[in-house]
């Protein structure tokens, strides 16, 4: 090889590790709240092996992994400080990652809940969390951020950190297009403080949701819960009680619960579209009595005290086509004392 040869080469490659330095470096990757439950539970050094997959932007692979994706949640915040989670679906190919850094959301190829707080939210407030899922292949990719208008039709997410997640407790779902209009009839839109019955009977066959957090430094986060339908149980009308299962050791949810007891739950009715958005206060439980293994061994819960809850139905006649459910469910024994 030629002086000339191996210079260029040396210098592509000292090029290449200091733009994958650069990308990569998160300077303390956890905040306060997450260290202090990692502590809690026994778990940092696990916590501080797994934060090397923390980014300052998306990997590559991850780029055409949002390219393809018919849905995502994104947590907001509203003038309150309330923090919500919201589904956005749409055609695939309605994300695309411009770069390593910025994803442009094309509305045009979604369909607009106009009753979802999300677009007074981004008004007021840019950070958002997203969290990129498939749920037939069970992948998904957390990215937090801030997003803006960059026209009428189009929003761009500008992404400050980003990271998989494993595929634990993911019911696979196939999205068959295309994606059907929804009618023009009026919208359903609900709202309350208290659960009525329909919204009840949906939290209790639920085997799907996702919960919104904020830290108030480090901004929004949104993320997947899982489990057996009736994981989620209603304690009384105003309180939600969900089990805590073995996880990453990152503890980022529970942590902003910590450092900002604020959360936001969305449940979504596959079959009929119907979404169900709740806000409130968690409230995490420590080693509890499980006889039964419900929570699969940690012996925690978290509850949430509603604040509010907003029921509508507005996504398009979509046939999601239920594949199979997480083997890694523990079970759940609605008889056993907690």
């Amino acid at each position: 090889m030629s002086w000339r040869r191996e210079t260029h080469r040396l210098q592509q490659q000292a090029g290449y590790l200091s733009r994958r330095k650069q990308m990569m470096k998160i300077d303390n990757p956890y905040h306060e709240g997450e260290l202090r439950v990692q502590a809690r539970v026994g778990v940092l050094d696990e916590g501080a092996m797994n934060s090397r997959v923390i980014q300052d932007s998306i990997i590559k692979g991850a780029m055409r992994f949002i390219n393809q994706l018919p849905m995502a949640v994104f947590g907001s915040l509203d003038q309150e400080g309330n923090v919500w989670a919201s589904i956005f679906i749409g055609t695939p190919g309605f994300m695309h990652a411009e770069n390593d850094r910025t994803v442009t959301i094309d509305l045009r190829r979604l369909e607009r809940n106009p009753d979802d707080p999300f677009w007074t939210n981004i008004d007021g407030n840019p950070q958002v969390g997203m969290l990129a899922i498939e749920l037939a292949s069970r992948r998904r990719l957390r990215m937090n951020g801030t997003i803006t208008h960059v026209a009428d039709t189009a929003l761009q997410l500008h992404v400050k950190e980003s990271y998989p997640n494993c595929p634990k407790y993911i019911q696979r779902r196939l999205l068959a297009p295309p994606l059907q209009r929804a009618d023009q009839t009026p919208r359903i839109a609900v709202q309350g403080i208290i659960l009525g019955e329909r919204q009840r009977a949906m939290i209790t066959k639920a085997d799907t949701f996702f919960v919104a957090s904020v830290h108030p430094d480090r901004g929004v986060d949104a993320s997947h819960r899982g489990g057996r339908p009736g994981f989620v149980t209603i304690l009384e009308d105003r309180t939600l009680r969900i089990p805590d299962y073995v996880g990453n050791s990152m503890f980022n949810t529970l942590g902003n619960f910590t450092a900002n007891p604020r959360a936001g739950l969305v449940f979504f009715d596959f079959e009929s579209g119907q979404t169900l958005q709740v806000i409130g206060r968690p409230e995490i439980l420590y080693d509890m009595e499980d006889l039964s293994d419900v929570t699969g061994g940690t012996k925690r819960y978290w509850l949430l005290h509603i604040d509010r809850c907003l029921e509508t139905a507005h996504m398009p006649q979509s046939n999601w086509e239920f594949l199979d459910a997480s083997p890694y469910n523990p079970s759940i024994n609605t008889n056993t004392d907690h």
